[in-house]
């Protein structure tokens, strides 16, 4: 049996570390590859990591090659410092990573995205995810799969004083988030991580998007 190759960038983020963790246990893949900028404290036999300098990622060509690639690169505008160096990870790199990834064969990309993600929209973050959408959709992969999670639940390396107040809030009236709204309740990374296994297998053709309240439900929806 020809079991599948992964990519993963931002293995050391909420989703991405979760998403390396079910690569890594599922038997459909046999080799899964991770980029980032250092190495991580753990090994696996068919685990291959990678550090590359992701400003310079057309030197690094040549390691963007696997059947699936899982997007889960993020941050936030403060931790960045600047709108330009948030553009630069959450844009710039995902993107570059995709175009020379499909260029070298890959079939499909699993993209972490955000509720609310608009090209149009006039909140700075909102519209850079939607921005990245809408490249990535352009690129000649045989399925595109979008995940739209809300907000986050995980356990974190950083402590993020807006989001645990924010968390603490959606916990306290998610009820209140019914019928149309319940794609705004937090959802759990785990959840988002095992969704977009769960869609890379089945490999669905085109551009599909996943909200939260699909990612909650298992995606069948």
């Amino acid at each position: 049996m020809n079991r599948r190759t992964a990519l993963l960038l931002g293995a050391t983020g909420l989703v991405g570390g979760h998403c390396l963790d079910l690569l890594l246990k599922d038997a459909a893949y046999g080799k899964v590859t991770t980029l980032g900028r250092r190495l991580l404290p753990v090994e696996h036999q068919k685990l291959e990591q990678q550090v590359v300098d992701f400003t310079r990622l057309a030197d690094f060509a040549s390691l963007l090659e696997a059947q699936d690639i899982f997007s889960c690169l993020g941050t936030t505008i403060k931790k960045a410092g600047t709108r330009e160096a948030f553009r630069q990870v959450d844009f710039s790199y995902p993107y570059e990573a995709a175009r020379i990834a499909v260029k070298n064969g890959a079939e499909q990309l699993l993209l972490v995205s955000s509720l609310g993600a608009d090209a149009r929209s006039g909140i700075f973050y909102n519209r850079v995810k939607g921005e990245l959408e809408d490249a990535v959709s352009k690129l000649p992969f045989r399925g595109i799969q979008i995940f739209r999670p809300s907000l986050l639940l995980g356990k974190r390396d950083e402590f993020r004083r807006g989001e645990r107040i924010s968390e603490y809030a959606m916990k306290t009236f998610s009820f209140l988030l019914v019928g149309p709204l319940d794609k705004y309740r937090p959802v759990q990374a785990r959840a988002v991580a095992t969704a977009m296994l769960r869609v890379a297998k089945a490999n669905p053709a085109g551009v599909n998007i996943f909200e939260s309240d699909r990612i909650r439900a298992g995606v069948e929806t």
